[in-house]
């Protein structure tokens, strides 16, 4: 499987999920998240630290901070990823960047939230990510958006305490 065959998954799960291809994974995730946990933001980029739902250990990930009316959202442009899987069971997790590591809480929204948050998401890493957005324009309407939110999970980041360095 490739990132251009996008939703096979769908049909065992029930969720969209397009899974990572080679070169992301080994690449460019890999050098995102070494620029990042030096303190180097790549286009918004944060490291995701949160508890596996199932083995209780820590897991990490490559994630992109988006703000929108001056609030931070987490938008999953592969669907239900077992980061957000892991964010809907532990409802909190952590942020990194360098070594200033924000905790917060993960609000998803409905999908009746969702457009003007994906609309700024399109906008802001259209180049990065559009491949995954199929079946809206470059410029999508709202209806093109909420014809395709529920596939799109997206979270409002809620501050929980105190930023801390590692």
């Amino acid at each position: 499987m490739n990132e251009s065959t996008a939703h096979t998954l769908r049909e065992k799960t029930g969720h969209r999920y397009i899974v990572p291809g080679w070169f992301t994974r080994n690449v460019f995730n890999r050098a995102v998240r070494w620029l990042t946990r030096r303190g180097v933001s790549v286009a918004g980029s944060r490291e995701l630290r949160i508890v596996g739902r199932s083995s209780g250990a820590m897991r990490t990930t490559v994630v992109n901070l988006l703000t929108v009316d001056g609030r931070p959202y987490l938008v999953a442009p592969r669907g239900t990823t077992q980061w957000v899987r892991n964010l809907r069971a532990a409802g909190r997790a952590e942020l990194r960047l360098g070594r200033r590591v924000e905790p917060f809480a993960g609000d998803e929204l409905a999908d009746d939230e969702k457009a003007p948050v994906l609309r700024a998401y399109v906008d802001r890493w259209g180049w990065e990510v559009g491949q995954f957005f199929e079946g809206i324009s470059k410029h999508p309407t709202d209806d093109e958006l909420a014809g395709i939110a529920g596939g799109f999970p997206v979270f409002r980041i809620v501050p929980v305490g105190a930023a801390v360095r590692a």
